[in-house]
């Protein structure tokens, strides 16, 4: 028995460190890879245009529901299921997993980019109400078996916890995109740069096909799993059959497949509705869609650009907590989650204080648009709940119980449906805002009922709210006095300043963090 228990401490460290670790590197790729698309979105704002982008911005919806279909719930269920194995020492399904799920995701992809290159005219008159999105969609169609092979095997490293690989990816894709795009558009342009939305697509063709190959071949210098097991395989261990995992992994993704489509068809709704709404509350075709294309494409990428390391460490919280359930470790669990939610709410509680602070000279600066700068401070009150609500969903799935985080998503998103019908034909932008705020509170409060009521956690509300709240308020004030002196009498960029002063703030909390202990060696420990 002490053996056994022995063992089980061990593993659970293993687990920790793994999360640890694997956080750490997806953060770092992650972090690249939106300073990159950071600098990108700078680009396209300043040579297509607030309308082209907004026009640009009206494809993803359609990717994402496509997306979706073919790989969402396919990655998810080679994800837990090749941590389930890996937790059981039965390495001989692994690899089984893997070529069952590619093949299941690239024929579903097939299917569908040729339903969207032959009917992309109608989509984009029917769905996106705008025609001018038609030949964007036929060029996008062709990367979706590129994308299916690319999230399976990103499901299969995360299931084994390697994130070396899913984390390369992401910055090849990004730096090709960037790349191919800007070439292009300086050769073709004559030095006289013009980004159009087919010329951005084409760029993400370009590096979805490039990682996709690169994933690909990676599975082939990558080691075995048998070398992950932290206790060696199972000498007992069985095969399974095709028909019985192609059963599992059809249970697990069918369900959240189902679900993700359904929010993702409320989300592109949503989308749709806001220039048709604005249209409503008055504005011009063109108004209405440079309002979106400002919105979506400069405001909203500032308020998600910390959510490097929230997504990190929510993809890897699926399988943890998989594999903690699968060897009935619900310490483990409940670990994991308390220190989940709090670095969540942290690093919310700082995006907040930053934009909310610097909003609007981050606008005026990075992008030259004053309304830019507006909506950040608007939607910075959306930051603690956005990642927090990223990191629950993740615990949530990661028990089995996808179908918690779909209700909740659905009540939320049809709540912001009906205030965005409602509010932006009264009050414009600002009603869609509202909107916004409103349905991400009530997918937060009801992930958070449904996490307190599965798991049992410490929840640390002085070290998660309470210091984080004054440190932030305390560095804000500070140093919102000492920007608006030295932006005075200085001679520097203000761009290059405004962001220095964001890296000032980032730091300054973290400190006062370590000193005053709310970052304590003890949480991975």
């Amino acid at each position: 028995m002490i053996v056994k228990r022995k063992n089980i401490n061990n593993n659970g460290q293993s687990l920790r460190g793994n999360l640890f670790k694997g956080t750490l590197i997806l953060t770092l790729a992650g972090f690249v890879t939106r300073i990159i698309g950071f600098f990108y979105r700078i680009f396209l704002s300043n040579t297509m245009g607030a309308e082209k982008l907004g026009i640009y911005q009206l494809v993803f919806p359609v990717y994402g529901i496509c997306f979706t279909i073919y790989a969402t719930g396919i990655q998810t269920s080679i994800s837990r299921l090749v941590a389930a194995e890996i937790g059981k020492r039965n390495h001989k399904n692994v690899y089984k997993i893997l070529r069952i799920g590619l093949l299941l995701s690239v024929v579903l992809a097939l299917m569908l980019a040729i339903f969207v290159y032959l009917y992309s005219d109608y989509i984009a008159r029917r769905f996106l109400l705008e025609p001018r999105s038609a030949s964007s969609l036929r060029i996008l169609a062709t990367v979706f078996p590129f994308c299916g092979v690319t999230s399976c095997i990103n499901g299969y490293y995360y299931g084994l916890k390697k994130a070396g690989v899913p984390a390369s990816t992401q910055l090849l894709e990004q730096i090709l995109r960037v790349i191919i795009v800007y070439t292009i558009a300086f050769y073709t342009g004559k030095g006289n740069i013009a980004v159009t939305c087919e010329l951005a697509v084409l760029g993400i063709v370009i590096g979805e096909i490039a990682s996709s190959l690169y994933n690909f071949f990676s599975l082939f210098v990558t080691k075995s799993p048998k070398e992950l097991i932290l206790f060696g395989p199972d000498p007992n261990a069985i095969s399974t059959r095709k028909r019985v995992i192609i059963k599992d992994i059809l249970s697990l993704s069918i369900p959240l497949s189902a679900n993700r489509f359904l929010i993702n068809i409320l989300h592109s709704i949503e989308a749709v509705l806001i220039p048709t709404m604005l249209r409503r509350f008055g504005l011009s075709t063109s108004d209405a869609l440079s309002i979106f294309g400002v919105l979506i494409g400069m405001s909203v990428p500032f308020i998600l650009f910390p959510t490097a390391l929230i997504n990190a460490l929510a993809v890897l919280l699926l399988p943890t907590v998989s594999e903690a359930q699968a060897v009935k470790n619900d310490k483990l669990i409940g670990k994991t989650t308390a220190v989940s939610i709090k670095y969540s709410l942290i690093i919310g509680i700082i995006s907040t204080g930053i934009f909310i602070i610097f909003g609007k000279d981050l606008g005026n600066a990075i992008f030259h648009n004053e309304a830019a700068g507006t909506y950040l401070v608007i939607l910075a009150w959306l930051c603690p709940f956005i990642y927090l609500t990223t990191t629950l969903g993740s615990i949530i799935n990661g028990l089995g119980k996808a179908h918690i985080t779909f209700i909740n998503s659905v009540v939320g998103t049809l709540f912001k449906i009906l205030l965005i019908v409602i509010l932006i034909p009264r009050q414009g932008i600002n009603g869609y805002l509202i909107a916004l705020l409103v349905g991400q509170l009530i997918i937060t409060v009801m992930d958070s009922f449904a996490v307190i009521k599965n798991i049992r956690f410490y929840f640390d509300s002085v070290n998660s709210l309470l210091k984080p709240g004054i440190i932030v308020a305390l560095c804000g004030f500070l140093l919102k006095e000492t920007y608006e002196y030295v932006i005075k009498i200085s001679q520097i960029d203000e761009a290059v300043l405004i962001l220095s002063f964001c890296i000032l703030f980032c730091i300054a909390c973290v400190g006062l963090f370590i000193i005053t202990k709310a970052v304590t060696k003890k949480d991975f420990k």
